[in-house]
């Protein structure tokens, strides 16, 4: 009790207090009952509806702007981290590199000074406007804990007054209680009357200040940004003005290794068929020039003094029956021909549909017969389609062309369709192929998205 006692709270206080708890515990369930009538102020009700609104509307504001702020905080990070990246990989001998660093570093203060604005006038704004509602809310539950006291009082005062026997002592301190009860509540219930609306209607002007701040701070900071952005624009168009030719490289796609392989040794081994000393000439490998016969637009018999009555010469895919005359024998027929030379005819005839194909003479030991003709193909045999190539390409292998932009390129099949890879074609640059006119010699693979189709 001493211990009480030297806190300022008494026994009888504390009893005081749970006599008051009861005793509105107890009007309470009355009131609910319908046992005990209950005070109404309609239009107070109406303010504390208002108030617990304004509350709520305002506790979302400030959650709303404090993860705005958290926002612009990580951005803030973000743009920091970004722009530390262009300082490392912006090389000391490129143009504008103090610029750049001088632009990142203003980013970061621009961003510091952003964040520090917002908090000053709206985040503490917001905070303090919020401050308010606490006291508010407390003086409004014990205005509502007094008019349960003042209704209890009234309550005893009109029982003791309608009781059969009465007590005038105990009507005289039931009516001093409820005088007390009554201007305890009505002293609370003015105040709050004149606070509530009155801070009701202040939220406007607070939801204008603080929304006007955010947005003109917001418009400050992107004026500022974009022209930090627009120097640092400036700076990289002038890095890409002088180092304009290192161009952005196209990679082509990998080439399996075991057909460039199995590709290098068939060449290989056709190089040295064609060099052995035989007595009548290996054909050439399928598809070059030599294997192709001459193109005529009109037909002509050998020279008289060369022909031999009954000679007859191999039969053309398109022309067969023409017969004529070789020093020194009589030409082979077609189908005594060694298997690889009417196999290369065969390839000629159907890669070449739609050409006219003249007949022509050879001999016996692969000296070719002087033939004249009229005109000769103006692409290579198999010819598909043309593409232009729109990057440069360094081959890295013997068998590959090596591009410039602006190459044409004449893609024919390959003799092997096994050994295609996938995003590789096979063809002859239409410069080498208008000056070599030969197949073996100017043919090579490429990527095929380094080219686009053109015809």
């Amino acid at each position: 009790m001493a211990e009480l006692g030297s806190k300022g709270v008494t026994a009888g206080k504390i009893a005081s207090n749970v006599q008051k708890k009861l005793t509105r515990a107890q009007e309470k369930v009355l009131q609910k009952l319908g046992k005990a009538d209950e005070t109404k102020d309609e239009q107070f009700e109406q303010c504390v509806q208002n108030f617990n609104k304004q509350l709520t509307e305002g506790t979302r504001l400030q959650k709303d702007l404090r993860t705005y702020l958290a926002s612009v905080k990580a951005m803030h990070e973000a743009s920091k981290k970004l722009n530390e990246c262009l300082q490392e990989v912006y090389e000391p001998d490129w143009p504008g590199r103090d610029e750049a660093n001088k632009i990142a570093e203003n980013n970061d203060l621009l961003w510091m000074d952003y964040h520090q604005k917002l908090v000053d006038q709206a985040l503490l704004t917001m905070d303090t406007y919020l401050g308010q509602f606490p006291d508010i809310k407390s003086r409004i539950a014990k205005r509502g804990r007094k008019l349960v006291d003042y209704d209890s009082a009234r309550h005893h005062f009109e029982s003791l007054q309608t009781a059969k026997k009465k007590d005038e002592a105990k009507i005289a301190k039931a009516e001093e209680e409820l005088i007390k009860a009554q201007k305890v509540f009505e002293e609370m219930n003015v105040d709050l009357q004149e606070e509530l609306p009155s801070l009701w209607n202040s939220r406007v002007g607070f939801y204008v200040n603080t929304f006007q701040s955010i947005a003109g701070l917001e418009e400050n900071f992107h004026k500022e940004m974009s022209k930090l952005n627009q120097n640092l624009n400036d700076v990289l168009v002038s890095l890409e003005k002088q180092h304009g030719s290192n161009t952005f490289t196209v990679k082509a796609q990998p080439r399996k290794k075991n057909k460039l392989f199995s590709r290098l040794i068939r060449k290989k081994n056709s190089d040295n068929t064609a060099t052995k000393g035989n007595k009548s000439p290996s054909p050439p490998p399928d598809g070059s020039p030599a294997a192709t016969p001459d193109i005529r637009v009109n037909h002509e018999q050998e020279q008289a003094g060369m022909t031999e009555p009954g000679a007859t010469l191999p039969k053309s895919p398109s022309q067969p029956g023409e017969v004529s005359e070789v020093a020194g024998g009589t030409e082979p027929a077609a189908e005594t021909q060694e298997p690889r030379e009417t196999a290369a005819s065969e390839t000629t005839s159907s890669s070449l549909p739609a050409v006219v194909v003249e007949n022509f003479s050879a001999t016996v030991n692969g000296a070719m017969e002087g033939s004249s003709g009229v005109g000769r193909l103006d692409l290579p045999p198999g010819f598909m389609f043309k593409v232009q190539a729109q990057h440069d390409y360094t081959a890295t292998d013997t068998d590959e062309l090596q591009l410039k932009a602006g190459d044409v390129v004449l893609v024919i099949p390959f003799q092997n369709p096994e050994e295609q890879d996938e995003g590789w074609l096979m063809g002859i640059k239409e410069s080498d192929w208008n000056q070599h006119k030969e197949v073996e010699k100017c043919q090579g693979v490429f990527p095929e998205n380094f080219t686009e189709r053109v015809q």
